[in-house]
């Protein structure tokens, strides 16, 4: 049995110690907010934060993890409000959005040790792939962020993820079930 925290949460895994994080995360805790890229490291998809530091939980197994503290894109700001994910959206440094959740927890590393981190620190720190090519984006978003947590610059608070349940409760005429009396008048 493998011990180590979640989000601020204690868990314990039955599974193989040498079981890859990511999976464990993904499979076993349902935070699929980590994603599977490659598998071997390359594209930082799945990077998560475990003791600070921004790691590939691809590579990583729960063995090692035994004892420490991960975090993941699902605890780093459930509202949007953390600095990066707020420029990540101003900067529209967000395409398809697959590399994303990487991206932020690998930035938010940095930026807890250094909210200062120039370009040249952000290049060697992020090297997380995007395939969209929004790396030039993404770097100004960290940057950005850097200084609104400086309180050098103030960034416009996004609304919080999803819709308000009366919004959703609202009949959309365009995909509204027919009743069998509309289907014959059309015939």
């Amino acid at each position: 049995m493998t011990r180590f925290t979640v989000n601020d949460r204690p868990v314990q895994f039955l599974m193989d110690p040498e079981t890859p994080l990511l999976w464990a995360l993904r499979d076993a805790a349902n935070l699929t907010g980590t994603k599977y890229g490659c598998g071997n490291g390359d594209c930082g998809a799945c990077t998560v934060i475990i003791d600070g530091e921004a790691i590939r939980s691809c590579l990583v197994s729960i063995a090692e993890v035994e004892g420490r503290f991960v975090t993941t894109i699902e605890a780093l700001s459930g509202d949007r409000s953390h600095p990066l994910q707020q420029a990540m959206v101003a900067e529209g440094a967000i395409q398809c959005g697959f590399c994303t959740p990487g991206v932020v927890m690998a930035g938010a590393a940095l930026l807890a040790r250094n909210p200062r981190a120039g370009r040249e620190e952000i290049a060697q720190s992020v090297r997380n792939l995007c395939p969209c090519g929004a790396g030039p984006r993404i770097i100004r978003a960290i940057e950005r962020a850097g200084r609104a947590m400086r309180r050098r610059e103030n960034l416009e608070t996004l609304p919080a993820p999803g819709i308000d349940p009366a919004e959703a409760a609202q009949v959309v005429p365009a995909i509204s079930a027919a009743t069998p009396a509309d289907t014959e008048d059309e015939e």
